[in-house]
Order: structure tokens, then sequence, then C-alpha cells
């Protein structure tokens, strides 16, 4: 209509908000947890590294003498008048860790060698480069959200829009091209949603510290509220025998926060490198997708 617009925030507003109703019903539906009963419940991550389960086999941490301090430490934590933190580190792993196949190490040792000279690299998103799986868990500072349907779960990183989809009660294919997030089915078991994942492209890591893996790399993630629906844990079990000697299991937690509708947000079009430092190019599309 003449002199009437409709902005972005608006139409995003009340699609979300019908989202939100289908996720509530498909929860009801499945008798699944409902992560999304409205339109701002989002879940923002407890930090940058998986919480090791004692008397597991354990992921890659930082080297204790090198602790790792990413700069929204503060943040993470949800306490009033957060700021960035004025003493942040760059990640050094801990390769003394007896998970690692030889190869792995060595790779994890020249980049601990690279940052301990000066050099340092920073996290794959921050140049807008999707994470992959399990390191999906690990995106920080903004939320997670969920949309729940009979079929399908997905899940949206508010930071750059970065979605997973789990398909529901469906079977992998038996020919899966690796991907950035892999190809993940799903299904509940009580009050848990868990997440089956393979065929992730080698081009990711598995965590912060840009532990590699190979194509045979096989997750599950088990996502569960607590404490009353404030929290919500993930229990991670990865198997790679290309890259780690055994399997191992990890935690991540988030905190349920309401965080309002989704906001746009274009990683790649406010990403500049004003200081000139060791960024990755920020991925270009070398011809379109549609």
């Amino acid at each position: 209509m003449p002199g009437h617009t409709i902005s972005g925030s608006s139409i995003a507003g009340v699609l979300l908000a019908g989202l939100a109703v289908s996720t509530a019903f498909a929860a009801a539906e499945s008798n699944g947890p409902d992560f999304a009963p409205d339109p701002g419940t989002g879940w923002i991550s407890y930090g940058p590294e998986f919480i090791p389960i004692p008397g597991r086999p354990h992921p890659v941490v930082a080297d204790p003498v090198h602790p790792f301090v990413p700069n929204a430490v503060e943040i993470l934590s949800g306490q009033p008048n957060a700021k960035v933190s004025e003493n942040s580190t760059f990640p050094v792993s801990d390769v003394t860790n007896p998970i690692l196949q030889p190869w792995v190490r060595d790779q994890l040792s020249k980049l601990n060698a690279q940052v301990l000279s000066g050099n340092p690299f920073y996290s794959k998103h921050s140049s807008c480069w999707p994470m992959g799986v399990p390191a999906f868990l690990l995106y920080p500072v903004v939320p997670v959200y969920f949309i729940q349907s009979p079929r399908e779960v997905v899940m949206i990183w508010r930071g750059d829009h970065m979605v997973r989809r789990v398909y529901m009660n469906a079977p992998h294919p038996a020919h899966v091209t690796p991907s950035w997030y892999g190809d993940s089915v799903g299904h509940y078991e009580g009050d848990t949603l868990v997440v089956d994942t393979i065929g992730l492209t080698t081009r990711t890591f598995v965590d912060e510290f840009r532990t590699p893996h190979t194509e045979q790399l096989h997750v599950t993630e088990r996502f569960r509220m607590i404490e009353g629906g404030k929290t919500l844990e993930v229990n991670l079990h990865v198997e790679d025998p290309g890259a780690f000697t055994t399997p191992w299991d990890a935690k991540q937690r988030y905190r349920r926060v309401s965080a309002g509708q989704i906001e746009e947000a274009a990683c790649a079009e406010n990403n500049a490198n004003y200081f000139h430092e060791n960024y990755e190019a920020i991925p270009e599309a070398e011809r379109p997708d549609f």
C-alpha cells in the first residue's frame, strides 16, 4: 500500500512466531523436549572449549602452561555488565593428550609454535567460515536458536546465520558427500534429542585449537535441558580412527536467554581487517548456486 512499508525485522518476527508455534506442536507430538517455547528463546554457549568428562578419554584442551582466555570470557559468563577481556590469549593446545594420532599431534605442535612465536591464528568463524561438527557447539557470545518440526530440527547460530539441519527418524543416505555440517539424523529418547552426524569435510576442524580430522569423523550429540530448563547440556561422543587413537567424550553447556527475535547479521559484509592481522580470507563463491 502507498505510504506503508514492512520491515525485514517485522517479517522475521512474524515468521519466528509461527515457527515457535510449530516447534511447540512438534515437541508435544513427539513427547520430546521443547527447546524453543517462544520465538525469543536462545541458548548461549559457556565457552570455546569442550568440557572434559572425568575418567574418560577427553578432548584436546589448552596447554596448562598457556591457558586459553578468549576475549569474550566475561561475556560468556553471563555476569551483569560483562566486558571484553583485556587479558585474552590465543589457543595453545596440550599435545600430550594420548588420544592424538602422530600426524595430528605434529600439526597441532606446528600451530602451537606459530602462536608462541608471535604469529597467532584466529578462529575460523572470525573470517566467516563454517565451524563444522562438533565445533558448532563452540560458537560464542550470541545465541543458537532451535526450530523443531516432526521431520526436522534446525539449529541457527545468530552470529552469521549458520544453520544445521537434523533430519528426524531417518537413516543416513547410502552415499554422503562431505559437507560443512555433514549429514545429521536424529530422534528423541524421552527428554533428550539424539543427533548422529557423518560426512564432514576435512576443511573443518574439531575445535578452536584447529584439531584436524579425517572423513571418518563420526559425532553423536545428546541435547537435554537441565536445572529446570535454565541450562542446555550436550553430551558429545566422537570417533575418528584416522585422527584419534580412541573414541572420546566431552560436554558443552548453554545458558538460556530471552534474546528476542533473530536479528539479521551478515558476517562477510561487516568484516574488515583494519589492523592487518593474520586473518584468513573471507570465503567467496566462485560461481552462483542458484
